[in-house]
């Protein structure tokens, strides 16, 4: 109760090596319902009201709903409950909670040094995969061949490839905002600067290197701070040197170029998604449900023999499942992660502090790149919702804390 943040990031921690559809031991469920009986507890006991209200709770709590009738409708199956809880529980609740703990400076500072170290450890894993130095890899159960997919590429804690690029991508571009801000110091940002794109490129997955590519450019044409141009430039030329210098060893270059040149994927994924789209056009309005799209969408694909198929893309499974009612709930969720970041005239939080209005700028960005990664995968990873969760409930309570202090000086 002393200590909330450190509790909320403790339960992010769990989460993050808690991998999606898969039986581990389910403490970060524990960790999570226990940090929301803490949340009402210190609310209780200090008479601190919780706001369950702002923009996008009502599109999450209705695709929450839509979910939860869907998992009623079957028979019980934990990997449908998990997969309720990764892709909207989760994020909701970590999105109402964000905005109630970290109410102060102190506290987002607690977030921002968490992620700058999270981004570490996924570099750090991600090159020691790249070269070989797989004793060094902790958990070791990322090198298990029968757990996940992509064992062929750094797929981190997640156990997929496309996660931890997105993981690393985004917290890639908020450890550049820290050192906009001088909340990084120099030696660490110019050793992030050459592992992060090694890191990216060990994913070998062609998703991440193009949204992380164009957040980069754009950044360095775009960006209204000179600091982030300047740091994008250097992420460029260090990481190409970085680059080179480890293509230059070995036959490093062979798999790279090999990911390039593979059409497999990208056949298989157009199969997928023409049959998605005929199972859509059959019932539009209120989808399939999980348990009949699941069967439906493995007797409509013939060519290609795997015991489960997988949409591979958010968007489409979201309106297979659910109809256009979901696809529309979940449109409504992404315009107002938009809205979110928006400046608000006479308004400004000081710059060092997390977030200021610099960093509004950077968040359409980080956004995108969360979109654009969805097309590949479905958002089943609950550290990567609830990180863009946790960053969208800070933004709710700087908004109404913006609201508050021009209403009092108003008055």
């Amino acid at each position: 109760m002393a200590a909330p943040a450190l509790l909320f990031l403790f339960t992010m921690a769990v989460m993050l090596f808690r991998p999606a559809d898969y039986r581990f031991h389910s403490y970060d469920r524990f960790a999570f319902i226990f940090l929301i009986l803490v949340v009402l507890l210190r609310s209780w006991t200090m008479r601190i009201p919780v706001r369950i209200a702002g923009p996008a709770i009502l599109p999450m709590f209705g695709l929450l709903i839509l979910a939860l009738y869907d998992a009623l409708s079957q028979p019980y199956d934990p990997e449908t409950w998990g997969v309720l809880a990764a892709k909207w529980l989760v994020p909701l609740g970590l999105y109402v909670l964000a905005a109630h703990i970290f109410e102060d400076a102190r506290s987002r500072r607690q977030f921002e040094v968490f992620a700058l170290l999270v981004l570490t450890y996924l570099c750090v894993i991600a090159i020691l995969f790249m070269v070989g130095a797989t004793d060094f890899i902790f958990p070791r159960y990322i090198l298990d061949e029968s757990l996940g997919i992509h064992v062929d590429r750094a797929r981190g804690p997640f156990l997929q490839a496309v996660a931890n690029g997105l993981a690393l991508s985004m917290l890639g571009l908020l450890a550049m905002d820290s050192f906009r801000r001088h909340r990084l110091p120099k030696l660490p940002a110019i050793l992030l600067l050459i592992a992060l794109p090694l890191a990216i490129v060990a994913t070998k997955t062609r998703a991440v290197w193009l949204s992380f590519a164009g957040s980069i450019l754009w950044l360095m044409f775009f960006s209204p701070s000179r600091c982030l141009r300047r740091t994008c430039l250097c992420l460029v030329l260090g990481g190409g040197l970085g680059l080179i210098a480890l293509l230059s060893f070995g036959d490093s270059h062979m798999p790279l170029r090999d990911r390039l040149e593979e059409s497999g994927p990208v056949t298989f994924r157009m199969a997928v998604y023409q049959a998605g789209w005929e199972m859509f056009l059959k019932k539009p309005v209120s989808g399939w449900g999980s348990l009949a799209m699941q069967t439906e969408l493995s007797s409509r694909i013939t060519d290609f023999h795997q015991e489960q198929f997988f949409f591979h893309n958010t968007y489409l499974e979201v309106l297979v499942q659910y109809g256009v009612i979901g696809l529309g709930l979940y449109g409504w969720v992404i315009v107002d992660l938009f809205r979110l970041g928006r400046k608000r005239p006479g308004t400004h939080s000081p710059v060092g502090n997390f977030p200021d209005a610099q960093f509004r700028s950077l968040w359409p960005l980080i956004v995108v790149v969360f979109l654009v990664n969805g097309c590949f995968v479905v958002m089943n990873y609950q550290f990567v919702n609830g990180l863009l969760f946790t960053l969208a409930g800070m933004l709710a309570a700087q908004n109404r804390r913006d609201r508050e202090e021009m209403n009092a000086f108003s008055s």
